[in-house]
Parts: structure tokens; sequence; C-alpha cells
């Protein structure tokens, strides 16, 4: 039993493993990172970016329909949130603003990103639920568990679109080849006739 428990606590961890990247953004540009991201789930962020005299960064994340979910200008170091709508593509982007008369030094930007049971407070839960340690543990496990089942049926559903796609793709495939096919032999069949009525005409043949 407690190896199980031990291997359930493992397959959590590996699960809710918190996003973070580090990266240089070049004066006047900008940097997008994109995810998918299931309906109705809590996306939370830290963001801190290295102080240039004269220099500014904003930020803004928003969904592929240009819908901006949140956005600050002239971010230093700060946290945000927002909740995904329906299930698509989101992006962060960091954009970076240097007057044109002054020449430019990249700055560097740090992100860390959370989603879904990763932005939970089990702690806090276990507190106001007078909940013991091994119970909190579970309740992580539960929410993993619920986590994981909607992945993989999204999974199914996605995989069952490509398989309908796939098929549609192969039947008008078949269908073409068996049109060019006949329009070949059509082809061929006017070009025979049409040479046999030239030949006879020029009494080539009989």
């Amino acid at each position: 039993m407690i190896l199980y428990f031990a291997t359930f606590l493992a397959l959590f961890s590996a699960f809710t493993q918190i996003n973070c990247i580090m990266f240089h953004l070049t004066p006047n540009t900008q940097k997008c990172l994109k995810e998918e991201i299931q309906a109705n789930q809590l996306v939370m962020g830290e963001y801190e970016v290295s102080d240039v005299p004269g220099q500014v960064i904003d930020y803004v994340a928003r969904d592929t329909k240009g819908h901006i979910l949140s956005q600050k200008e002239q971010i230093t170091k700060g946290k945000f949130s927002f909740m995904s709508e329906v299930y698509d593509t989101y992006e962060i982007c960091f954009i970076s603003k240097v007057p044109t008369h002054k020449r430019g030094i990249v700055q560097e930007v740090s992100l860390i990103t959370k989603k879904g049971v990763e932005t939970k407070s089990y702690e806090g839960i276990g507190e106001a639920s007078k909940l013991k340690p091994l119970e909190v543990d579970l309740k992580r496990l539960e929410d993993l568990s619920d986590s994981i089942v909607r992945d993989f049926a999204l999974m199914r559903v996605r995989e069952e679109e490509m398989r309908d796609t796939n098929e549609k793709t192969n039947s008008r495939v078949l269908f073409f080849s068996i049109f060019s096919m006949c329009c070949l032999l059509g082809l061929a069949t006017w070009q025979v006739l049409y040479l046999r009525r030239y030949f006879k005409a020029k009494k080539l043949i009989e």
C-alpha cells in the first residue's frame, strides 16, 4: 500500500511540474510563448525583467482570436492570472520598447507559469478544512486523477477528429484518382479515333 501511494505521489510530481523559462529580449522586439490550454482552467504566472534605464517592457496574454485576457505596461516584477474560457492556444507576449534615438540593451526576462491543479494551494485547503497531511495528499491525487482523465478524453476526441479527417482525405484522393484515370482513358480513346480518321483521310490506312 505504501509503495502504491509513493508511486502515485511520484506520478503527481511528474504531472505538476511548474513551467519556468528565462530568455533574452532584444530592444524593440517581442517574444511570445504559446500553449494549448483546456477550457475553464486557471492560469497563474510570475514574471521578472532586468531593469535598464530608459527601456520598458510590456506584456499581454491573449487567445488566437486576439482577445486580451491580461495586460500590463512597463513591468518589472509581478504576477498575473486569467481563466481560459474555451479550449484554445493561448500566448503570453513580452514587448520591448526603446526610444529610436537610444541604443538599447538586451534585457533578461524570467517567467514562471502554473495552470489547473498546479494553481491550487492544498496547504490552505487542508488548514481551512482541518485535513490531515495524508488527506491533503489524497485530495491532490483526486484532483490529479480528474485532470488526467480530462486530458485523455481530450486526446481521444482529437484522435477521432484526426482519424475522420484522414479517412475523408483518403476517400477524396481515391475519387480523384479514379476520375483522373477515366479522363486519361477518355483522352486516349479520343486520340486513337482521331488518328484513325486522320490516317484514313490521308489514305495511309484502309
